[in-house]
């Protein structure tokens, strides 16, 4: 959430840079100052009050000594009715301040200047380009059609059980699920993240802490009832953690990693970019999230953006690294990369994880600060990224180390599947 000192110093530099992200802030920012405004003179007015309230209740002890009962009691009447004033002036206050936050809530994260221009995926910018070249045999498969060849992913099961986007994973697929997850959160705590096993329901207060809700409220599924959300990351739970907490300021960096089944109802379009494992509404992922100051946050982003890279070297996959440009920014993001694997099989490139650094934005929402050296209270930096989300590493994994009769399995992965090959 942008803060009010922000928007009340520069709005027009906001509304520049939120119109990189093609967001038209100008109507929004406008309301906000007028309700700042109104905000400022309710408060006033209720000081005011309050003031001439003592006062007057002050004066009452003195004239009922004083044996001036009428006056008194002339007196008792005026405090009765600045109370009564005071209580209108404070419900007028929280119905300005409620309505001030709706409008807080509706404004996106502003890109930093290392975003480029852009109005979609098309105008991405590839940093970064690694990994082998992939040779596939002429009879190459698709992931889909591997899992049905060597039964390791039940596509048609997980519609029968729950539905489309949920899908059964079998034998040496259900294992190679488990190795991911295992070797992921590995790679992670060896560099000095600590492992939380987190909720996958969280309330409605940490989904507005992190800028799910309520931009992202259709693509969540809740449970109505207790008024629960599935997480649709880790990030929720893990950033949450840090919510209503004032950290020293010997207390960074915060490393945190974690693995929980992510839920999305994302429906999406048709077609062979939604085949398989390509999109799916229940999936497993390994993230990392960090709170940082404000002054380091953008050398950790570089530090996390190292850390994934090493392990999809590690994988032995071909990727790309993109720096996202503003139309394709999220709604919370300061500024993304995001890491694709190459699909020899498919022909095309497979996103698997983002590392975002969301500056105060995040923070502030959460009321997650620090007190500096000064001892003055200043808001945290936070960011994250997937480490790795595994749908479409298992995709790429299965296509592009597809032999004649079995899938190689990649030697770091086999002290934790026990196999080294599936077929």
């Amino acid at each position: 959430m942008l803060t009010l000192k922000l928007l009340r110093d520069d709005p027009e530099y906001v509304i520049r840079k939120l119109a990189v992200k093609h967001f038209d802030a100008r109507s929004i920012v406008e309301k906000i100052i007028v309700l700042d405004d109104h905000r400022k003179a309710l408060q006033t007015h209720s000081d005011a009050l309050l003031s001439e309230q003592k006062k007057a209740a002050a004066a009452i002890g003195a004239l009922m000594k004083a044996g001036k009962k009428e006056e008194a009691e002339t007196a008792k009447q005026e405090v009765a009715s600045l109370k009564a004033r005071s209580n209108e002036l404070l419900e007028m206050a929280d119905n300005n301040n409620a309505k001030l936050q709706e409008l807080l809530y509706l404004l996106p994260n502003i890109p930093c200047d290392l975003v480029p221009e852009g109005k979609g995926a098309e105008d991405n910018v590839v940093v970064k380009m690694g990994g082998p070249e992939v040779n596939l045999p002429e009879d190459a498969l698709p992931h889909w059609e591997l899992a049905r060849k060597y039964d390791i992913i039940d596509f048609d099961l997980g519609v029968k059980i729950t539905g489309a986007g949920f899908p059964v994973y079998k034998g040496k697929g259900a294992k190679l699920q488990r190795a991911l997850i295992n070797y992921f959160l590995d790679y992670n705590t060896a560099a000095g993240y600590k492992e939380v096993e987190p909720p996958v329901l969280v309330n409605a207060a940490s989904g507005f802490g992190t800028g799910q809700l309520p931009d992202k409220e259709g693509q969540m599924y809740h449970a109505t009832v207790d008024n629960f959300y599935l997480v649709p990351t880790a990030e929720v739970p893990v950033t949450n953690i840090f919510r209503d907490v004032i950290l020293g300021a010997d207390q960074f960096p915060q490393k945190l990693t974690a693995y929980t089944p992510c839920f999305r109802r994302e429906a999406g379009s048709y077609g062979k970019d939604v085949r398989g494992l390509n999109r799916l509404h229940q999936f497993d992922k390994v993230e990392i999230v960090r709170v940082e100051k404000p002054e380091n946050s953008y050398a950790a982003l570089d530090e996390m953006v190292a850390h994934v890279e090493g392990l999809v070297n590690e994988l032995g996959l071909k990727y790309r690294i993109l720096r996202l440009c503003g139309g394709d920014l999220s709604f919370t993001s300061a500024i993304t990369y995001d890491f694709e694997l190459w699909s020899a099989a498919q022909g095309r490139w497979l996103e698997i994880s983002s590392v975002s650094n969301f500056e105060c934005y995040q923070a502030n929402r959460l009321k997650l600060r620090y007190k500096d050296e000064n001892g003055k209270t200043q808001l945290a930096h936070t960011l994250n990224g997937s480490s790795l989300a595994l749908p479409r590493v298992v995709a790429a994994l299965l296509e592009d180390n597809q032999k004649d009769g079995y899938i190689e399995i990649p030697e770091v992965l086999r002290p934790y599947t026990g196999f080294d090959r599936i077929d």
